[in-house]
């Protein structure tokens, strides 16, 4: 696992930042209002149905994003207070929104706040003010981290995590459902009691405004190659540096989740076969990509470690770190709340909510429906099986396809190091395991007579195993090509001549024509398929054909490209090599020309 930093920013400016941040809330979501001396976002009294019903608020450090400015909305949050990047708002910031932010008739407040000291101090003191005068306000304090177990925690406790979303949404969704302010805090702490979670991240992140060598200090204290296990949403160190895979990274997380026999982290009894719901957060650097295969193996290892799985798995950036290229793993486990029909955890967290931090999209009636296995038939497996009466030589085909992929293997460094200098350097590779999986399929199946029957093989390994916009080429015209083919059937056995070769291939390039303007000249494979195709139809002659595709690539060195990636890549490189996929096509259809 390699590690990365971004010390570059659009807003280099921390104030600015988090300022312009908050604005942007509220042109997200128009029913929003920015307190911007307080740094308070709130709803605006006029989209508040019942304003009678407790008002949620949250907060802390900015940096956090959408946590939780973005989680004030229907459903959710009634405000969020703001402080600096990874700092707490100052208890007068508090006070501010608790007293002038909320509905007047509200008949309480819950205060949901991350155990962080200086957040719990300075919503203490807020919230001490706001019972000065006369406002009924409860606390819940969010400690949801196992990654520092009870002895190094001590007194101070479990860290926040982004469990907090998870107890956001829940408070928000019993509060619009007019639950009093008793049972919205006592659901709160209920929701922390049964939550576990844990990060880990390839990297610290960098704060907007500070140096780059404080960034390159904060990099190497992690060190290349290594994992961080239980690191906060701060920069603060996690339990321990590994160097380890996903799965075994996911091993060690859910164990300091969920192993009963570690006295230290079990703070949470999950047995096997309990109802729980998933949540796999973003820290804000984690590609969505990698992500999805972080959500992969936990759920696979849930399953099978511990016999979990989940009632809803939410994924997704709720609780982030900046721009930190980690993720936090959240195990809620669905208690009940005693209060009845429509008030369960999970009901509470499917509950709808118009607050654009709040990204689970999928409806419960998708969640509880149940799906059948889809398998594939037979005739799926085996595509289009339906013989024709035209004949080849299969041992001459055998060793013509043999020698031509045997061919595009050996060229793969040089078409490589052409496609390094006009593009992206991935043709030689793509070429390669198109040709290797066709040789597969050569020492595998026994060739017929049939020539459909081997050319549709090949189309389909060409499918799976060539990417990219040259695979796709490849792909479209040679299933074109196998029905062009088939069209030249006949009613009794009939041998399949060069000229009948020539026109299936021809009608193909006529099909490719309607998914690509490339044409010879365009510094393409066209440069070498074209002239291959005309000169077998005009010569019947194989070998005559292989030259004018060699001559066709070799005309593309120093022809400035129309199509593909060498437009963008510019630079004099076409001047000193062919195009890589003329090249590369013309160096097959040689050697399979030599060996008719």
């Amino acid at each position: 696992m390699a590690a990365g930093k971004q010390t570059k920013h659009y807003v280099n400016d921390p104030t600015d930042a988090v300022l312009s941040g908050l604005r942007g809330v509220t042109l997200i979501n128009p029913s929003l209002l920015l307190d911007e001396k307080n740094k308070t976002i709130y709803r605006h009294p006029s989209s508040i149905k019942s304003p009678k019903n407790v008002s949620v608020v949250c907060g802390g450090g900015s940096g956090h994003e959408p946590g939780f400015s973005a989680f004030v909305g229907h459903g959710a949050l009634t405000a969020c207070v703001a402080g600096t990047i990874f700092a707490s708002p100052s208890a007068q910031q508090v006070r501010a929104c608790l007293s002038q932010r909320l509905p007047t008739e509200t008949q309480g407040i819950v205060v949901v706040v991350t155990n962080y000291t200086g957040d719990v101090l300075n919503f203490g003191m807020g919230i001490e003010k706001a019972r000065a005068m006369g406002k009924k306000v409860e606390m819940v304090i969010v400690g949801d981290d196992v990654g520092v177990g009870r002895a190094k925690g001590g007194k101070v406790g479990r860290r926040g995590l982004s469990g907090t979303a998870l107890v956001v949404k829940i408070c928000g969704a019993l509060a619009e459902a007019g639950a009093s302010v008793e049972d919205c805090a006592a659901v709160g702490r209920l929701v922390v009691d049964n939550l576990v979670s844990v990060g880990a991240s390839l990297s610290r992140v960098h704060v907007p405004g500070r140096s780059l060598q404080e960034a390159k200090e904060e990099e190497e204290r992690l060190g290349p190659g290594l994992v961080e296990i239980g690191m906060g949403i701060h920069n603060e160190p996690g339990c321990e540096k590994v160097k380890t895979d996903l799965p075994g990274l996911v091993k060690s997380m859910l164990a300091q989740m969920l192993d009963q026999n570690d006295k230290d982290r079990a703070y949470v009894k999950i047995n096997k076969g309990d109802d729980t719901m998933l949540l796999i957060n973003n820290f804000g650097g984690t590609s969505n990509l990698e992500l999805s295969a972080v959500v992969t193996e936990i759920t696979r290892q849930l399953n099978s470690d511990y016999g979990l799985k989940p009632k809803r798995v939410i994924s997704g950036t709720f609780f982030g770190s900046l721009n930190g290229p980690g993720f936090i793993v959240s195990v809620l486990k669905l208690v009940d709340t005693n209060l009845g029909s429509g008030k369960s955890i999970l009901e509470l967290l499917d509950a709808p909510a118009e607050a654009t931090g709040w990204t689970a999209a999928v409806k419960p009636e998708t969640w509880e429906k149940e799906y059948g296995e889809i398998r594939s038939t037979a005739e799926e497996e085996k595509g289009d099986t339906r013989t024709t009466n035209l004949k080849v030589d299969p041992e001459l085909l055998k060793k013509a396809l043999r020698s031509g992929l045997d061919k595009v293997v050996a060229s793969e460094a040089e078409i490589t190091r052409f496609d390094t200098i006009v593009g992206d350097g991935d043709c030689g590779v793509g070429l390669k395991r198109g040709a290797e999986g066709i040789l597969e399929m050569l020492d595998r199946d026994r060739i017929t007579e049939d020539p459909l029957t081997s050319l549709t093989k090949v189309a389909s390994i060409v499918e799976d195993t060539m990417d990219g916009t040259s695979g796709a080429l490849y792909a479209i015209f040679l299933n074109s090509f196998a029905a062009n083919v088939r069209k030249q059937d006949s009613s009794s056995p009939t041998e399949l001549t060069p000229k009948m070769w020539a026109q299936a291939l021809g009608d193909s390039i006529n099909a490719l024509g309607r998914y690509t303007p490339a044409q010879p000249g365009d510094r393409t494979l066209m440069d070498a398929l074209v002239p291959f195709v005309d000169t077998l139809k005009a010569t019947g002659n194989t070998k005559e054909a292989a030259e004018a595709a060699k001559t066709g690539a070799d005309r593309t060195k120093g022809m400035k490209a129309s199509l593909g990636r060498s437009v963008y890549v510019g630079g004099e490189g076409h001047t000193e090599v062919p195009d890589p996929g003329a090249y590369g096509l013309s160096q097959f259809l040689s050697a399979l020309a030599g060996a008719l």
